[in-house]
């Protein structure tokens, strides 16, 4: 790969809260640091996060609870702290707002920042130690971070950074940090990837590199591209920061105005049903909720809260019916009812994992899986029939 010139050169940081669930509960129970704990369900659960103590003893995330508790019988199990996941992230979360100028939310607990152009007034590498630090010192959270000149490369090296480090891959290092490293280290390669690549005997991410392209794709299709180019250090470093603005929302303006209060509620139920059903389906999480109130002489009023990272249907619906309640002029026809999602991030694995949310979830899928084959409107709550208006 041919030098980059200076001014063509990123400077992207891969900021990743360590056990991140873990973490949270060990602040709450300072009895817990230093002893094997999981994060998750119990009995017919599994583990959302665990300690570094409990990786041990072989225990992982994902894992059935029961058997992580017979490789750890003296494990500590735990999630008392649910409700602090989202408050800690949104701490995290303002305090990289406030000092960088570009960055994106990957999932609750991963961030990455765009420190291009920074390097003309500050040191990147000492601003991105000193912002670091500053996290710690604030939120008392663990945290490792990477940077390099692309995403995938920060990530990695935020991994090898673990627990609560920092590795920087300076510009024309990017093949001699990836080249030892074995091919399970690249972002994405799972184990069925792992085995099938070990089977042309690719170990290394230098034997990907060594591998001519064609080959590459002759081996994992349209992946074997990318994997290529990864292992030329080559990637992508735009950092997204639509995560934020973007936003999910239906409303809908009734052929005459309405007092009803049920029937408003059950408008309610079906809005928020259809937008929680987008943001299933664009695999999202929300965490602030908007609820739109227009009156018949047209005033318009609108209210939001943020809550916990969600996409279950009826933690929605609570809040937006609680919203409603709070906003709500007693007696005035409402013309129009809207629902919005904003402050999406990705979802994640690890918050489906909580006993009391997995068999929710797993319902909602199989709803949404009739709903994209028979049409949205096939599967409903009672509480939504008694509205068939048409938006």
């Amino acid at each position: 790969m041919s030098p980059v010139p200076e001014s063509q050169i990123r400077h992207i940081a891969h900021f990743d809260l360590d056990s991140f669930f873990v973490s949270v509960e060990i602040l709450n129970n300072p009895s817990l640091k230093g002893k094997p704990v999981a994060v998750g369900g119990f009995e017919r659960g599994v583990v959302a996060a665990c300690s570094y103590e409990a990786r041990k003893f072989g225990i992982h995330s994902a894992m059935p609870m029961r058997k992580a508790l017979q490789l750890c019988p003296q494990l500590i199990v735990t999630n008392s702290s649910r409700g602090d996941y989202s408050k800690y992230s949104r701490w995290v979360t303002d305090i990289i707002a406030n000092r960088v100028p570009k960055f994106e939310k990957a999932s609750i607990d991963e961030f990455y920042i765009d420190l291009t152009g920074m390097e003309k007034f500050f040191g990147v590498s000492n601003y991105t130690r000193d912002l670091r630090e500053l996290i710690r010192k604030e939120t008392g959270l663990p945290i490792s971070c990477g940077l390099s000149s692309a995403k995938f490369i920060s990530k990695m090296a935020t991994n090898e950074a673990k627990p609560n480090g920092f590795l920087e891959i300076p510009p024309g290092k990017e093949k001699e940090f990836l080249w030892p490293l074995g091919i399970e280290k690249i972002n994405g390669v799972g184990k069925q990837t792992e085995l099938q690549l070990k089977s042309f005997g690719l170990y290394t991410i230098e034997d990907i590199a060594r591998t001519p392209v064609e080959l590459m794709e002759k081996y994992v299709g349209r992946w074997g591209e990318s994997l290529w180019q990864k292992a030329q250090g080559i990637g992508n470093a735009e950092v997204e920061t639509d995560w934020e603005q973007k936003s999910m929302s239906h409303e809908n303006t009734f052929d005459k105005d309405y007092t009803d209060i049920p029937f408003l509620h059950s408008e309610l139920v079906r809005l928020t049903e259809r937008t929680a059903y987008s943001l299933r389906e664009d695999e999202k999480l929300t965490g602030c909720i908007t609820v739109k109130i227009r009156y018949s002489d047209f005033e318009t009023t609108s209210r939001q809260e943020t809550i916990d990272y969600t996409s279950l249907d009826d933690t929605l619906i609570a809040k937006v019916k609680d919203l409603f309640a709070k906003s709500y002029q007693q007696g005035r026809p409402v013309r129009l009812l809207g629902v919005r999602f904003s402050q999406m991030i990705p979802f994640t694995m690890q918050m489906s994992l909580f006993e009391n949310n997995l068999e929710k979830l797993n319902l909602y899928k199989a709803v949404d899986d009739i709903k994209g084959r028979y049409g949205a409107g096939t599967v409903t709550r009672a509480a939504a029939l008694r509205n068939k208006d048409e938006e």
